[in-house]
């Protein structure tokens, strides 16, 4: 029966979590802070939950150097919800644009006039666009959701990857060829795809804020690589991620939000008046307006795995005195070990994107050992899992090995991968 110690689990998530926050936690949900009541068993509406939920907003804020113009909220529903309130939240914010540049001052209801409510609906019809960078699985999941809630009318598809890469994920499109709409109610794309193993390099210069300030409303999906890297806040409208690879367990998604999105800047538009528009109304616990209002607590949010992600965040500040750089540091010396070894053996192994987008955090690659693909590969996975090194096995959709470099990985478990990777080479 092997220890905690004795694996290195390289899952793509739910992820392995600090050993020492694990034991924390453990003893928080049996009494937390001598109260006789695990963490678990507090209320949410309780004063011990809101210093936990603020305290937790501080970490993160430090972290990522989060500006004070944005808000931080914790949510349910995954990064998959987000699929759908970001599409929920931002086309309400679009339509209150075009309301005001079309109502102008009036203040009445909106329904005693009659030929600007058509006006309205027209631009609706003809201008309303959302873009989405497809360049893996996730975010062609986002664009198939919006697709499903809009129509495929207000979906433009600015980017797809398959369509230069031979039918496959693996690359992202040159910007030069990106279609992007004008006044898009928002620009979406996954930072980091999971189950591909691409990664924007960078922040793509095609979406940068323009020197009036102006520029493309961007969303970001983050939740495999946010906390690994500094990331310029400023040039995202929102930022969502799931909690279970970086931050903490399954149960929580965050969103990072510009506060120019929420009241008083600016409401979502009435019920009333999505509805005469042909246009989805949000679902309460979707809607960033409310979270917000409510310090992310309008429903019963768990507390517990907002303690959790607390811890993870405090270790990181403990650990790393210049925050997520330091983190970041680390997580590209993983990667390299891992990559590096793999490169070493091109008769042997084969990495599946382009070197230029090649995730950080989810390295995945072929076993070309032998005549037979699949019998190399489930050798390599049970070599791996009896040395430890657990997770390893490929997306169903996509086969190979998967090696996921989260943050909870130490340099010792990178180095250790990297060995076996030669040593099985090598056998």
């Amino acid at each position: 029966m092997p220890s905690r110690s004795d694996i290195t689990s390289f899952g793509a998530g739910p992820a392995r979590l600090p050993t020492e926050v694990v034991e924390e936690a453990a003893k928080a949900l049996v009494n937390y802070n001598a109260t006789g009541l695990g963490i678990a068993e507090h209320s949410h509406r309780s004063q011990l939950a809101v210093d936990i939920i603020n305290q937790a907003k501080a970490d993160l804020a430090s972290c990522l150097d989060i500006p004070d113009d944005y808000e931080i909220l914790f949510m349910q529903g995954g990064g998959t919800g987000q699929f759908s309130a970001s599409v929920y939240n931002f086309v309400g914010a679009w339509v209150t644009r075009k309301y005001k540049e079309i109502f102008g001052h009036f203040e009445g209801d909106p329904t005693d006039r009659p030929e600007l409510i058509q006006q309205l609906k027209q631009a609706v019809d003809t201008d309303l666009k959302i873009d989405y960078l497809v360049t893996g699985s996730w975010s062609q999941k986002a664009s198939v959701e919006a697709e499903r809630l809009l129509g495929s009318k207000h979906i433009n598809i600015a980017a797809d990857a398959r369509k230069t890469n031979g039918g496959k994920f693996g690359t992202i499109p040159d910007e030069s060829t990106w279609s992007l709409s004008d006044n898009a109610a928002l620009v979406y794309f996954c930072s980091n795809e999971t189950v591909d193993g691409v990664e924007f390099p960078a922040f793509p210069k095609a979406l940068e804020p323009r020197p009036d300030g102006k520029g493309p409303i961007v969303v970001a999906d983050m939740s495999s690589n946010i906390l690994t890297r500094n990331i310029p806040v400023r040039n995202f409208s929102a930022i969502f991620f799931g909690a279970q690879k970086n931050l903490g367990m399954t149960g929580i998604t965050v969103v990072v939000i510009k506060k120019s999105f929420l009241p008083p800047t600016l409401s979502q538009p009435s019920v009333a008046l999505m509805r005469h528009l042909g246009l989805p109304v949000p679902p309460i616990i979707f809607q960033y307006e409310t979270i917000a209002k409510n310090n992310s607590l309008y429903n019963t949010l768990s507390i517990f795995d907002v303690y959790v992600a607390g811890q993870v965040l405090k270790k990181l500040l403990q650990t790393y005195p210049d925050k997520v750089e330091g983190q970041e540091a680390v997580t590209n010396k993983k990667a390299q070990l891992i990559y590096d070894a793999i490169e070493a053996f091109p008769e042997i192994y084969r990495i599946i994107p382009n070197k230029d987008v090649r995730s950080r955090v989810n390295i995945c690659f072929r076993v070309t050992k032998g005549d037979d693909l699949e019998a190399a590969e489930r050798a390599f996975l049970n070599d791996g899992t009896a040395q430890g090194l657990t997770g390893l096995k490929g997306h169903r959709s996509l086969g190979g090995i998967r090696a996921s470099n989260y943050n909870s990985i130490p340099l010792e478990g990178a180095e250790k991968l990297a060995k076996f990777i030669r040593a099985f080479a090598m056998s």
